[in-house]
């Protein structure tokens, strides 16, 4: 089973509607000590990243522990952004660091057709392209230029894990993938079928017989 942690600031009921829509067995813990009966952790996230401080040192440890033991982890929006150092959102708090760099503030300015610049609204709110920088098995049968649906006022660096980037005002991580461990920027379960075939892709080759 998946385990789809609440720590107040996901939108679990979306989630949970594309996760059942796929097949896919999960539950919604209640503490840190059930992540032993995981077969994969979800964290799911919008808002503020200071949110993510409710994600005390109790269930760091148990999501690196599931992380030693080869349990899938997969981030989304502000999930995503935590699999990193942190974020200029909220410099005192730590994320979980198993991506390198910290989280930035997207623009609020950037290059029009004529080559000047022109303001940008912050939050990105709305449908935006991947360019996808290497092949994975989040990505697979995504194409080039694939739209996704975003909704944040921060983002995390370009790293050697980026499997697709995204430019609004500033090139970004849109997805990230480094064996276990796999997040997206933007909203998989509010990005039509797209994002439904990167969710299913994940359940099918991460979690495997665990879907279900």
């Amino acid at each position: 089973m998946i385990a789809l942690v609440d720590y107040g600031a996901g939108n679990l009921t979306s989630v949970r509607k594309a996760l059942a829509a796929l097949g896919a067995g999960f539950w919604t813990p209640s503490s840190a000590a059930e992540l032993e009966a995981a077969a994969a952790v979800i964290v799911p996230g919008v808002g503020h990243f200071s949110a993510t401080a409710a994600l005390d040192d109790t269930w760091r440890a148990a999501i690196l522990e599931a992380i030693e033991r080869s349990v899938p982890l997969f981030g989304i929006c502000v999930g995503l952004q935590w699999l990193f150092e942190g974020s200029a959102e909220a410099p005192g708090v730590p994320g979980l660091g198993v991506m390198p760099g910290l989280c930035s503030r997207l623009p609020d300015r950037g290059a029009d057709a004529g080559g000047g610049e022109a303001p940008l609204k912050v939050p990105h709110v709305g449908w935006n392209s991947l360019a996808l920088r290497r092949a994975t098995r989040l990505l697979a049968g995504v194409p080039e230029g694939a739209q996704v649906y975003f909704t944040h006022s921060y983002a995390a660096p370009l790293v050697s894990a980026t499997a697709a980037r995204t430019t609004y005002g500033t090139t970004f991580s849109a997805a990230v993938e480094d064996g276990l461990i796999a997040g997206v920027q933007f909203h998989p379960e509010k990005s039509g079928d797209v994002g439904l075939r990167i969710l299913q892709n994940w359940v099918r080759d991460y979690v495997g017989d665990y879907a279900g």
